[in-house]
């Protein structure tokens, strides 16, 4: 995308955010995270949390067989989701409903997993508490949240170049994704819910724009940011753009107009029921 690309993407915010943000950060997230839950051919998983759908797609494509349910309370992530061909694993049940009363009986599932959707929870004890309630004995569990915001340079500098830009608090969406700052705070929630042989790591992924510009404009327009500069004339938007971008790029020294790329950390969490 170059500097004098209109603002104007074509979509939904939800189906931006599957075209452009699951290919350059969370589809690395998920193959991370279904990696390390394993789940086997014949298990009964749940994503919670699914988004768009790529950590429930992802975990099918590792099965032969079993049942994968993806649940969102946005319907329009779901949406997207349907509307994806699957691979030759088992196909996603896509079902809408909240976190924090799972519509399922006990021991319902062999696996449950929640991508970078904790942390926005408003009672994130009683989501793990639902996921710990329908999993089976033995069941397992794994979870990823985003470490503090410090800890990855480039939503950092876009936070504070939001709140100078956009007017103070205008940054509260995108700091509320790094709610979590030690791996404590999550070990603690999810033995406090019940878990055992629980076990939280902190890992770094690389993520990468072509630019910082379309970094900036993706992080705005595929996420609910995009009320801020929806009612914007053109003209004002693209300087908000250029200003915010030119302070991302200062704190990134890879980052001259040519490809962004920025650590982003996490926290991991693996338990049994």
């Amino acid at each position: 995308m170059s500097a004098h690309e209109p603002w104007q993407l074509v979509g939904t915010s939800a189906e931006l955010y599957e075209r452009y943000l699951v290919p350059s950060i969370t589809a690395l997230w998920a193959t991370d995270l279904v990696s390390r839950a394993n789940p086997r051919s014949g298990d009964r998983v749940l994503d919670v949390a699914c988004g768009t759908g790529i950590v429930a797609r992802t975990a099918s494509e590792r099965m032969s067989s079993g049942r994968i349910v993806g649940l969102d309370i946005n319907d329009g992530m779901l949406a997207v989701a349907r509307s994806i061909p699957m691979g030759g694993g088992p196909l996603v049940e896509w079902m809408e409903g909240s976190a924090l009363q799972l519509p399922f009986p006990e021991d319902a599932f062999d696996l449950v997993l929640c991508q970078l959707g904790l942390q926005f929870f408003p009672n994130q004890s009683l989501a793990l508490n639902e996921m710990f309630r329908v999993l089976r004995t033995e069941g397992r569990v794994a979870v990823s949240v985003y470490s503090a915001i410090e800890n990855t340079p480039v939503a950092h500098g876009l936070v504070d170049a939001l709140d100078r830009h956009l007017g103070p608090g205008a940054s509260k969406i995108k700091r509320s994704e790094h709610s979590f700052t030690a791996p404590s705070e999550l070990h603690h929630l999810a033995t406090k819910a019940g878990f055992r042989d629980v076990t939280v790591e902190t890992v770094t992924q690389t993520i990468r724009f072509t630019s910082p510009r379309e970094y900036v404009r993706l992080q705005i327009a595929a996420t609910p940011m995009a009320v801020m500069v929806a009612e914007m004339e053109s003209a004002e938007r693209e300087a908000v753009i250029d200003g915010i971008t030119n302070e991302v790029k200062g704190i990134l020294q890879n980052s001259d107009g040519e490809e962004l790329s920025s650590p982003q950390e996490a926290f991991v969490m693996l338990g049994k029921k």
